[in-house]
């Protein structure tokens, strides 16, 4: 009797020797088995997703006889915080009722049955889950496999300290897994100027303790929407993050464990909007990808400096088909920024557009440094002040090629600013290869302290006076479209430096083919 992998796949009819062998179904193979005391392989009950249990809350409801059923809802925070729930475990909140505190809920899923968060019922407005000045709104603390969906969340009252919309916590709890943050709609998080391991934050990536590393593996934050925050949109922050490519640009009495990585993060489709501070900021992370965001109006309420996009303490990062626009000052202000400690972190495929601060920024001080920051085949039009910014700590083995800046009218003062602490001997290492630089206004760029290692090769500058030398660069009219193509007849097409590595496909999509590339964040042939 076949028993094992193939015990539940039919027998094909068939006839040998005289007996006929008949098709035998799954189902009557497994009565044999079971008659025979055998058991069979594969997947059993035991193994079976938890189907798990389902609790209701309504906030706006009759709170007589609540059970946390469809018919008799929870209707407070605190009953549904009183409950552990388990795998395969539901917590749905009505849509059109607003529940008023902290949902901190315990327990946890599992990797095939996670614990849900999420609405019920009908009708166009959402479930709402206001902080009214709690720390957090929605907390989920040393869990894992939780899935937290379609709420919408805020948190104003008794604005200026410490406050976010949901914050997730490790404290001395090793390797938490399997989060997705999805469809929220968070707003209105009034916090004060945190930058924090605590907030203030719409969702707030927290590990604290030092008696055990912690971290994250495998947390999706996508198709959310985030409006009206002060001081991040979305940040992290781990006590586990010393290593020597830090330095002393973060205090190590305040973050003293071992450099240990979140991995498996996704931040992708949300949309960020009227952000006090900074729009994103990855911190102690390995290996994540940043695509497919929309932040609009950042560094709009904080006297401190933000960023669009940016990371610090992270390897391996790649921040690609972004759009990034109004970086509301100078202080940083710019769509992009590989900060202290960042290694090998990758911009690409992005868009830039109307940020008072510039377009790039790279920031080691204090003893850190940068390493392999590639920033290649994006597009900038009217990103103010400079378009790279370096700080003064070493910036190794950057490299800035196949992007296109366009500026309509005042051009930036500085194409690349080094900081005033620079010193000569600073080790800066740009290479500023085949990018397209025009201008419809006046001026010229400048450079601010440069230093050795700072070089240009095979740029077009159009409309611009430039002051160093740019091998195989031209200064003809590159015939930039407004959408970014070259035109038919652009000297700019196949006249660009070969580069290895170089990511297969340009700013539009276009196949990157052998031989010399066009200049610029375009590879198609010239538009007519």
């Amino acid at each position: 009797m076949p028993i094992g992998p193939f015990a539940a796949r039919p027998v094909p009819d068939c006839s040998y020797g005289g007996i006929v062998r008949h098709r035998v179904t799954a189902a009557a193979l497994a009565a044999l088995t079971a008659a025979a005391g055998l058991t069979l392989a594969g997947p059993s009950a035991a193994q079976a997703a938890p189907a798990g249990r389902t609790f209701h809350v309504d906030c706006a409801a009759s709170p007589q006889g609540a059970t946390g059923s469809r018919q008799h809802p929870w209707t407070t925070l605190a009953e549904a915080n009183a409950h552990t729930y388990g795998p395969g475990d539901r917590l749905l909140f009505k849509r059109g009722a607003t529940c008023t505190g902290t949902l901190a809920p315990t327990g946890a899923g599992s990797s095939r049955a996670p614990f849900t968060i999420a609405d019920y019922g009908s009708g166009p407005d959402r479930a709402e889950l206001d902080g009214a000045g709690a720390h957090d709104t929605v907390l989920l603390s040393n869990t894992q496999y939780v899935h937290l969906r379609a709420l919408e969340i805020t948190n104003a009252d008794h604005p200026g300290s410490e406050r976010n919309g949901v914050r997730l916590l490790l404290t001395d709890y090793g390797v938490a897994r399997g989060f997705d943050i999805s469809g929220l709609y968070i707003h209105d998080v009034r916090g004060g100027d945190f930058k924090t391991v605590s907030g203030s934050s719409a969702i707030h990536i927290a590990v604290e303790g030092t008696a055990k590393a912690s971290r994250y593996d495998g947390l999706d934050i996508g198709d959310n929407r985030i409006e009206d925050v002060d001081r991040e949109g979305i940040y992290f922050k781990s006590t586990f993050s010393r290593r020597d490519l830090v330095g002393g640009q973060q205090d190590p009495d305040v973050y003293p464990g071992e450099w240990t990585p979140s991995t498996g993060v996704r931040i992708h489709h949300n949309t960020l909007t009227s952000l006090a501070g900074d729009g994103m900021k990855l911190d102690t992370t390995s290996g994540a990808r940043v695509d497919h965001n929309r932040v609009d109006g950042f560094q709009l309420r904080s006297p401190s400096a933000n960023a669009g996009i940016w990371t610090f303490n992270t390897d391996d990062t790649t921040v690609e088909y972004n759009e990034v626009s109004g970086g509301g000052n100078t202080h940083d202000g710019m769509s992009f920024d590989a900060d202290g400690a960042s290694r090998n972190t990758v911009f690409q495929y992005n868009h830039s557009h109307d940020n008072k601060g510039g377009f790039l920024l790279i920031c080691p001080y204090d003893g850190a440094k940068t390493i392999g920051t590639v920033a290649r085949y994006n597009v900038s039009r009217d990103d103010g002040a400079r378009l790279i910014q370096n700080c003064w700590g070493p910036i190794l083995g950057t490299e800035i090629y196949n992007n296109t800046f366009h500026n309509k009218e005042q051009i930036p003062g500085y194409l690349v600013q080094d900081d005033a602490g620079s010193p000569a001997t600073t080790q800066h290492e740009l290479s500023v290869r085949n990018n397209v630089f025009v201008s419809e206004g006046t001026g010229g760029y400048a450079f601010k302290n440069p230093t050795p290692g700072l070089s240009f090769d095979h740029n077009a500058f159009y409309g611009i006076d430039m002051t160093r030398p740019d091998t195989g660069g031209i200064t003809a009219d590159p015939r930039l479209r407004t959408d970014f193509r070259l035109g038919a007849g652009s000297p700019a097409l196949a006249a660009g430096a070969v580069i290895e590595n170089n990511g297969g496909k340009d700013y539009f999509g276009n196949r990157l083919k052998p031989g010399a590339p066009n200049i610029g964040a375009y590879a198609g042939r010239g538009v007519r």
